[in-house]
């Protein structure tokens, strides 16, 4: 029978419930997929630490190897330290992790050689054609007749070297940290990367659970933030930062126990990076990021590129510009230095070096980046996307003091404010978000904005 992806396979990953959606077998077809789109003759595979990821990881390993390719396995490991191995080893990589997603979750991250990502318009959907027909037929023979090979490496102590080689944080004064792992691969990552550092570390959920017993490991949402914010303020500490489950995306917390905006860290990292190269650059910013952040890349000489939400348009722009640095709404944070993938503990390793480097605190230091006022990210479910957008953009369109764009969703800016609305690609929501010169500007926007939506 014909395994129905249409919920599986996403725009940038596989992503679904563990096993009603998918299992071991159907992850071996993924592997063998995985192989034949990408005409890779080895590859390198991580996991997380949910129960499921371990089989599924073997099962994909299986199917990979029956079509010749050799596999490398790197066990436990973060998302980023998988693009790391990708990079390092010049092999396509697959990570199974479901990130933030609850615990019955799993999914695979892929990539190409030097952590190019796939997605559904770099190979994705090929491989999910692949798969559906494989489900239904089963998979062909393959070519070769000796398969390849399985090997066992372990990357954390080389993943953790890079990182310190491009960010020093060992010459600042020492620093206070509370860290929240979610129960996730920050809890294995953070020990070996932060080891020998001036850091006092004070650590919060490192046990590997991938039920996530303590909260759900997505700091997005202000209720998994609540435990670190109270814990920074008990111990006095400089700053907080809180991953999800993959480790791969860094939320910061100040010395109040305020969280910092992803737009505050990016400009920040954005200024350090131009420094480090000479104060020229190009930064790629999603079109969600504050005001702040094109300000600063331009008062620190850099160029900043506006592009799309998502981390495939993000990568595909760091390449064809070839920028030193990109940010997300999300937290997420690119690098040229590390093959212009994402990796949030080198976003957090610059925080810590700006902070230790002078020594007022860290509310102080980000202020200067933190320039307006902005909603956050507001979803409103709703049951015709298009007519929602469509009411907005004829509220606004004929508006003399408003301009529109739709490079994602629906933009519109006046001198004072702008707002983005974008539909879900997988759920029936709007996704709103606001900035304003000031709160009250924001607050009546936001709210004009969302009574077209919600009508």
């Amino acid at each position: 029978m014909v395994a129905d992806l249409s919920q599986l396979v996403k725009a940038y990953d596989v992503r679904g419930v563990v096993p009603d959606q998918w299992d071991e077998a159907l992850a071996e077809l993924f592997g063998a997929a995985f192989v034949q789109v990408t005409g890779a003759d080895a590859i390198v595979i991580g996991h997380d630490m949910r129960p499921s990821s371990p089989g599924l990881a073997g099962a994909f390993a299986r199917g990979a190897t029956a079509r010749g390719a050799d596999v490398t396995l790197i066990g436990l490991c973060s998302t980023d330290q998988l693009y790391y191995a990708s990079g390092a080893l010049d092999l396509p990589g697959a990570m199974f992790t479901a990130s933030h997603n609850p615990a019955r979750y799993n999914g695979i991250k892929l990539c190409r050689a030097g952590a190019a990502p796939v997605g559904q318009d770099t190979g994705l959907s090929e491989i999910r054609t692949l798969v559906e027909r494989w489900s239904e037929h089963g998979a062909p023979a393959p070519a070769v007749t000796t398969p390849g090979t399985v090997t066992e490496r372990d990357t954390l102590a080389d993943y953790a070297a890079h990182l310190r080689k491009l960010v020093d944080v060992s010459s600042g004064r020492p620093l206070k940290v509370v860290v929240d792992a979610g129960n996730g691969m920050g809890g294995h990552t953070v020990p070996t990367v932060f080891d020998g550092l001036p850091l006092d570390l004070v650590p919060m959920y490192f046990e590997l659970d991938g039920t996530f017993p303590n909260h759900e490991a997505n700091p997005l949402d202000p209720k998994n933030l609540v435990d670190l914010q109270a814990r920074v303020i008990a111990e006095g500490a400089d700053l907080g930062l809180a991953f999800d489950g993959d480790a791969d995306r860094c939320f910061v917390v100040d010395e109040r126990g305020e969280g910092v905006s992803p737009s505050a860290i990016t400009a920040l990292v954005a200024a350090r990076e131009l420094a480090r190269n000479g104060g020229t650059g190009i930064v790629i910013h999603n079109l969600i990021t504050s005001w702040s952040v094109p300000e600063v890349v331009r008062e620190n000489g850099g160029t900043p590129v506006r592009t799309r939400v998502g981390h495939s348009f993000i990568k595909a722009e760091m390449a064809e510009h070839g920028a030193i640095f990109g940010g997300e709404h999300s937290a997420h944070y690119y690098f040229r230095d590390f093959w212009n993938a994402d990796t949030g503990m080198l976003a957090a390793l610059h925080v810590l070096a700006a902070l230790s480097s002078q020594e007022g605190p860290l509310s102080g230091l980000v202020d200067r980046f933190d320039r307006y006022a902005g909603s956050g990210e507001i979803n409103s479910t709703v049951a015709d996307q298009a007519d929602r957008l469509a009411a907005v953009r004829k509220a606004y369109g004929s508006r003399e003091d408003v301009t529109l764009d739709e490079l994602d969703g629906l933009t519109a800016t006046s001198a004072d404010w702008w707002f983005n609305l974008r539909p879900s690609n997988t759920e029936p929501l709007l996704r709103l978000n606001v900035e304003a010169r000031d709160g009250g500007t924001m607050a009546a926007v936001r709210d004009e904005v969302l009574t077209l939506v919600r009508a």
